[in-house]
């Protein structure tokens, strides 16, 4: 079966407004661009590591939390732990029940971690290590 190229496009256009990638998500916290980033992992997963500047409400506790915690007008981007996770896509869910704007950031927390982007623990940052299975690593000079 072929697809005609319009549904194609409405297909990916329609998936650009609802996902993100990791690194748009941190040139975003560069730019001090509005939008709150959501862990919705569990509490062990938060405390062994998360996406810097991410807050966390586990999937399962958006619809008590989220109305008390974030503005309503105020952009929201979710994250799991990887592509073989569907976390980020149940509490993408929730938010857009809720009435938010909201993105799931594909990849989730694998991805921004083997991106070399700032990860923290409950004790603070962690080490940036960057990964050459998905993205170039220059050899430092």
């Amino acid at each position: 079966m072929t697809l005609s190229p319009a549904v194609v496009l409405s297909y990916f256009e329609t998936k650009l407004l609802v996902e993100t990638d990791p690194s748009d998500v941190y040139a975003a916290q560069q730019a001090n661009d509005p939008f709150v980033l959501v862990d919705v992992r569990n509490r062990e997963a938060w405390d062994q590591g998360h996406a810097a500047g991410a807050i966390h409400m586990p999937h399962r506790e958006i619809s008590s939390r989220a109305v008390s915690e974030i503005a309503s007008h105020i952009p929201v981007v979710v994250y799991c732990w990887s592509p073989g996770c569907n976390g980020g896509a149940r509490g993408a869910a929730e938010f857009a029940r809720l009435g938010y704007a909201v993105r799931e950031m594909i990849g989730g927390f694998e991805y921004w971690a083997r991106e070399g982007l700032p990860v923290e623990d409950v004790n603070g940052p962690l080490p940036r290590r960057f990964d050459p299975l998905v993205m170039p690593v220059r050899p430092e000079r």
